[in-house]
Order: structure tokens, then sequence, then C-alpha cells
């Protein structure tokens, strides 16, 4: 596990250049942390370092947004936080995201916490003041 100690947002890009090293061959993230704890912040940081010009935004009501990074690379950026029911994932079609090789970047992962590959990368958020965060990367 690696823990990363921030005290400004200006930090956060060696924050998601760690994440990008991590998943190595995985390609599903699952990233936990209170409500504004910064995950789409974070999330924003990722797709950038890896070459996407899209505007990066919470699938919230969506739940799933898609961006193209370098090279042609899909990104997709998921938000189960109002899905009552994994049965929800299921209709989404989530398989043919999480098994398709595309890098799969979920906020929320504790609503569909049963259908999350095991070789998942974590990542925790905590919040330790209004600028301040820990980032353990598992």
């Amino acid at each position: 596990m690696k823990t990363i100690h921030i005290t400004s947002q200006d930090e956060l890009r060696h924050v998601a250049e760690a994440v990008i090293a991590a998943t190595g061959r995985r390609t599903v993230v699952a990233f936990r942390g209170e409500m504004g704890a910064g995950k789409t912040t974070l999330i924003r940081e990722i797709v950038a370092a890896l070459g996407a010009d899209d505007t990066v935004t919470s699938p919230t009501f969506a739940i799933v947004n898609q961006y193209e990074g370098a090279h042609g690379r899909r990104i997709h950026h998921f938000d189960f936080y109002r899905i009552d029911d994994v049965r929800e994932a299921f209709d989404l079609g989530y398989e043919e995201y999480f098994y398709s090789g595309d890098l799969c970047l979920i906020e929320w992962p504790e609503k569909i916490e049963a259908l999350l590959p095991e070789d998942a990368v974590e990542v925790r958020i905590t919040v330790d003041s209004d600028t301040a965060r820990t980032f353990e990367i598992d």
C-alpha cells in the first residue's frame, strides 16, 4: 500500500500519477471517501494525466461518463451513489465495462461491492482538513 499526504490541490497530480502506476495491468479502480472528499477531483486529474481533453464531471445522474485519453484509450467514469439496488448495475451492463480492458474509475463502489473484480485497485481518501487529504492506494 502506498500512502500520500497532500496539503494543497496543486499536489493532486502526484496522486493521479501514483494511481495510474498502481493499476499496472488492472483496469478497475474503486475510489472510497466521504461526500466532498475529492473523488471526482482526483478522477479529473487522472483523466487529464492520461491525455484526455474532456471536461470531467461526476456522472451522478447518468451513472457513467466516457472519456477518450491518448491513443484512443477509453476511460469510463462511474458514480454509483444514486443506485438503490445492485441490479441497476446489471441493467447498465457493468460487466461489458469492467471486463472490456478499458479503464474504469468508480465512485461509491460500496453500492456494488459484490460486483467489483477481486483485483480492483482501491483508493481511500481521508479528509484531514479543508485543504489536506490522505490517499491510500492499494
